[in-house]
């Protein structure tokens, strides 16, 4: 049992590295402003921006609130991300359909279910339209799989945000963040 026991502490510190290091690099492409709804794959995250006082960490009551809160963000000339699972997507898809004709930059973190090793069959419908809702959408999509390409997508990824003013949609698959049990 030592074995499975470090290998599940070795399993929590590469999570805990990645999740922190998403954090330092998205503060530092100048995100000040944090909006979620609780999840438990942007535990680390949310924790952070809540402790951070140079930083805006925003609890909504649902999704589509935080694409309004981007687009005040923006305005206000300050720069935020969204933090959801994929199954709150569809309950943005109407506000989402705004970001183009407002014309403001868009940034998400959009933790998956419904991918690989799910085993909640509740998960399976709105984790499987994710692409190709945010295709519809027109947005950018970046996929993440392993902790070491955290770093370098996040910076793409907020680079067309913020930089092209493109609506982007990062997905941290069930292969970096896992599978839940159910």
């Amino acid at each position: 049992m030592a074995g499975v026991s470090a290998t599940k502490d070795k399993a929590e510190e590469i999570e805990i590295g990645w999740q922190n290091a998403l954090y330092d690099t998205l503060k530092a492409q100048g995100v000040t402003q944090f909006s979620y709804v609780p999840d438990a794959g942007h535990r680390i995250l949310i924790d952070r921006s809540l402790a951070d006082p140079d930083v805006h960490s925003v609890a909504l009551t649902t999704e589509e609130e935080g694409v309004a809160l981007a687009a005040g963000a923006h305005l206000g000339g300050a720069r935020s991300v969204l933090l959801m699972q994929s199954s709150g997507l569809g309950n943005c898809v109407n506000f989402m359909s705004m970001i183009k004709g407002g014309n403001f930059p868009f940034l998400t973190l959009v933790s998956m279910r419904g991918d690989f090793g799910e085993g909640n069959p509740w998960q399976m419908g709105m984790g499987q339209a994710v692409r190709p809702v945010l295709d519809a959408m027109k947005f950018i999509s970046v996929e993440v799989t392993k902790p070491d390409e955290v770093v370098p997508t996040a910076i793409a990824a907020a680079t067309m945000a913020f930089k092209s003013g493109q609506p982007v949609a990062m997905l941290l698959t069930q292969k970096l963040i896992g599978a839940k049990a159910f």
